[in-house]
């Protein structure tokens, strides 16, 4: 279940100290991370972002995974505190998403990585320079592409790819068990794709989004879905009376039946925007804050996107029947730390 709005509030006001102190944890003396190699000469991966499931898939117990990115903070203005440099220097691998979204810890990551170790962009490996897309909040003009591949389940099978491929490489041993268990994680993200598939032909009008946070490029290029416009600008402020006046009236020349808002980014905009254009206003999706607490089943990219796609099928009229009966848990436990 979505967080509550007064959790989310809180939790946003203290994101910068939860990350320097859960950073602080990991790279103390007696921490499980403070080994390069883990306690069994295991790979150390440092993570951001949703990579962090979909790694955690992958590896299963075979390698050491942390993520430093705080749940529920803004990846794209997330600036790593100076205690992660610590946790940066004993990572063999570092995967980050890639597209220029997490360039602070990107830089810190390069500045102290150790001898031997690389920073994986599964982003960038996964997507040509020729398929970028430029639009609402991430114009051309800034040099920076939307980087949610993610939230297409396409692309998350190419980043599980990517990690079986890297983390065989540098670990030959258990490539066996890498390529088992990305061969089942597959099979869960083709068979979410296929749920959303079916279950989106019973949304009787258009496929149509307008977001707060502008995460769905990828996804609405594959799926057939309409990106009306992201309420968020390049510069994540709010926008201004006279964008809000263009999206109200657009709203209500579309006839959009739902918009849908951020669990993540609460926004007093979109809820006037819902007021004055009569259409619901919908807050809880969630584009890389996993549902659920560390450990629970739910909490997992695949239970992300299951929420997140079940929601907007409903939001348009349409009845998300396959995606609820969709087994989202992951297909290993995951052993993955995650910042909170």
């Amino acid at each position: 279940m979505p967080t509550s709005r007064h959790a989310r509030s809180c939790r946003t006001s203290a994101v910068a100290a939860a990350a320097t102190a859960v950073l602080l944890g990991l790279a103390g003396c007696g921490s499980s991370t403070d080994a390069p190699a883990g306690s069994a000469g295991k790979l150390t991966v440092v993570t951001t972002v949703s990579p962090t499931s979909i790694v955690s898939n992958i590896a299963g117990d075979k390698v050491t995974v942390v993520g430093v990115v705080p749940e529920g903070t803004n990846s794209h203005t997330f600036e790593p505190p100076p205690s992660a440099a610590k946790v940066m220097s004993k990572a063999d691998i570092v995967f980050i998403n890639g597209l220029k979204l997490e360039d602070p810890t990107a830089e810190l990551a390069q500045a102290n990585a150790k001898d031997g170790s690389e920073v994986v962009e599964l982003g960038t490996m996964s997507l040509p320079e020729s398929q970028w897309i430029y639009d609402f909040s991430f114009p051309e003009s800034e040099g920076k592409p939307n980087p949610h591949l993610w939230t297409d389940p396409l692309y998350a099978i190419k980043y599980g790819a990517e990690v079986r491929d890297v983390l065989s490489k540098r670990d030959p041993a258990n490539a066996s068990t890498y390529a088992t268990n990305y061969t089942a994680f597959a099979k869960k993200a083709t068979a979410l794709s296929d749920a959303l598939k079916a279950d989106q032909a019973t949304i009787p009008g258009r496929k149509i989004l307008l977001t707060y946070h502008d995460a769905y490029a990828y996804f609405a290029k594959d799926y057939g879905w309409d990106v009306l416009g992201a309420v968020q600008p390049k510069d994540f402020e709010d926008p201004t009376p006279k964008e809000v006046a263009a999206l109200i009236e657009q709203i209500r020349a579309e006839k959009v039946p739902t918009i849908f808002g951020s669990e993540v980014f609460p926004s007093k905009i979109l809820e006037q925007i819902g007021r004055e254009s009569g259409a619901r206003y919908e807050d809880t999706l969630r584009d890389d804050d996993l549902p659920g607490r560390p450990g629970e089943a739910g909490h997992s990219w695949l239970g992300l996107m299951r929420y997140d796609f079940s929601t907007m099928v409903k939001g348009l009229g349409g009845t998300p029947t396959e995606l609820d009966k969709l087994d989202t848990a992951d297909v290993v436990p995951d052993r993955a730390q995650y910042p909170q």
